[in-house]
C-alpha cells in the first residue's frame, strides 16, 4: 500500500527561499549575458509584427528582417544625431552651470549656519573630508566608468544581432518550448506564448506613444518658462519616467536643480514643479489609463517592488524591463492552476467584499 508523502510547509518554504536565492544569484552574476538577451527578445517581439507583414507579401525572411532591423537602426541614428547638437551646447554649458550650483550651494550652507547654529567651518570640513575621499576614489571610479561605457557600446553592437537571430528562429524557439513542456500542455503553452507576445507587443507600442507625448509636454512647458535645454531635458524626464514612479521623481529633482542654477529667481523652480506636477497629472489620469494602464494591469505596491529589485540586481537596464517581465510572469501565473494565487497578488483586482466574515455577538 503506497502513501501519498506530503512535505512540510518549513520545507517548502525552505526550498523556496533557496531557489529564490539561487535564481537572483544567477541573474546577478550573469547580468552582463542575460541583459542582452532579454532586451533583444522584447525588441523581436515588438519587430515580429513588421517582419511577418513583409513576409506576408512574398519577401524573403532574412531580407525582411534585415530591412526591419535597418529601418529601426536609421532612425535610431537619425534621433541621435538630430539632438547631437543640443547634447553638445548642454555639455559645453556644463562647467557654467556647475559653477552657479557651487555657489547656490554655498548660499544654502551659510542658510544652514545661520538658521541652524552650525559653524561654517564644520560644514566646509565635512564636505572637504568627502571632496578628499572622492578624490581617492577617482581612479577605480574613472576605470569603472570607462568598463561600463565599453558594456553598453558592446551591447549596442550585440542586440541587433540577437534580434536578427531570434527573429529568424523564432518557430525553432517555439516549437523547442512545445516540445519541452509536452503535448498535453500543447494548448496551455500556446495561450501563455501568444498572450504574452500580445501583451509586450501592445505595451510597448502604448510606451513608445506615451514617451513621445511626454517628451513633447515636457519640453514646450520648459521653452515656455524659457528654460535652456528643454529639448535635451524634455526627453531625458519623458525616458526617466518609463521607471514606474520613481523616475518621475528623479526627472523631478533634475529639473528643478536646472532650474535653480540657470535662472536668477527661484520663482522660476516653482513654475517648473507646478509644471512637471500638471504634466503628471495628466500623464497618470489620461494617457496612462487610456494607452499604457489597461495592457498591463499590476498593482503599484509590485511594480515599485519590481523596479527596486530590478535595479538592485541589473541596474538602470532593469528598471526599465522589470514590469514587462512582470507581466509575462502574471500571464504564466494565470494559466497555472497551482499559481493562480501569485497571479493574483500580481494584478490590481481589488475585493469589493472582505473574503473574511467575522461574527459580533452581543453581551
Amino acid at each position: 500500500m503506497s502513501t501519498e508523502f506530503k512535505m512540510p510547509f518549513y520545507a517548502k518554504a525552505a526550498l523556496i527561499f533557496i531557489g529564490l536565492f539561487t535564481l537572483v544569484s544567477i541573474l546577478y552574476i550573469a547580468q552582463s549575458i542575460i541583459i542582452p538577451i532579454v532586451y533583444s527578445t522584447i525588441i523581436a517581439i515588438l519587430l515580429n509584427p513588421l517582419v511577418q507583414f513583409f513576409v506576408n507579401r512574398k519577401m524573403n525572411l532574412v531580407l525582411s528582417i534585415s530591412l526591419v532591423l535597418g529601418a529601426v537602426t536609421l532612425i535610431f541614428v537619425s534621433g541621435l544625431a538630430l539632438l547631437s547638437s543640443q547634447f553638445d551646447e548642454f555639455s559645453e554649458a556644463l562647467p557654467t552651470i556647475l559653477d552657479k550650483f557651487y555657489k547656490t550651494f554655498d548660499s544654502f550652507i551659510s542658510w544652514i549656519s545661520t538658521n541652524c547654529n552650525i559653524s561654517t567651518r564644520s560644514i566646509n570640513n565635512y564636505i572637504a573630508s568627502s571632496k578628499a575621499s572622492a578624490m581617492n576614489n577617482s581612479n577605480s571610479s574613472i576605470a569603472l566608468t570607462l568598463n561600463s561605457l565599453g558594456s553598453v557600446l558592446f551591447m549596442l553592437i550585440l542586440i541587433p544581432v540577437y534580434v536578427f537571430m531570434i527573429l529568424f528562429y523564432q518557430k525553432h524557439l517555439i516549437m523547442f518550448i512545445y516540445k519541452l513542456f509536452g503535448n498535453s500542455n500543447e494548448l496551455e503553452v500556446k495561450e501563455i506564448i501568444s498572450s504574452s507576445k500580445g501583451i509586450i507587443q501592445k505595451y510597448l507600442v502604448a510606451l513608445l506613444i506615451e514617451v513621445a507625448i511626454i517628451a513633447v509636454l515636457n519640453s514646450i512647458g520648459l521653452y515656455i518658462l524659457g528654460i535652456k535645454y528643454a529639448l535635451v531635458l524634455g526627453i531625458l524626464g519623458a525616458t526617466l519616467n518609463v521607471i514606474p514612479y520613481l523616475g518621475g521623481l528623479v526627472a523631478m529633482t533634475i529639473y528643478g536643480i536646472i532650474a535653480l542654477v540657470t535662472k536668477d529667481s527661484f520663482t522660476y523652480v516653482i513654475y517648473v514643479l507646478i509644471l512637471y506636477s500638471i504634466i503628471q497629472f495628466i500623464d497618470n489620469n489620461i494617457i496612462m489609463p487610456k494607452l499604457v494602464g489597461s495592457k498591463v494591469k499590476i498593482n503599484a505596491l509590485i511594480a515599485i517592488i519590481a523596479v527596486i529589485v530590478g535595479g538592485a540586481i541589473w541596474g538602470i537596464g532593469g528598471m526599465f524591463v522589470s514590469l514587462p517581465m512582470i507581466a509575462i510572469l502574471k500571464i504564466i501565473f494565470d494559466h497555472i492552476p497551482s499559481l493562480n494565487p501569485w497571479g493574483f497578488l500580481l494584478g490590481d483586482t481589488i475585493p469589493v467584499t472582505s473574503l473574511f466574515k467575522f461574527k459580533t455577538t452581543n453581551k
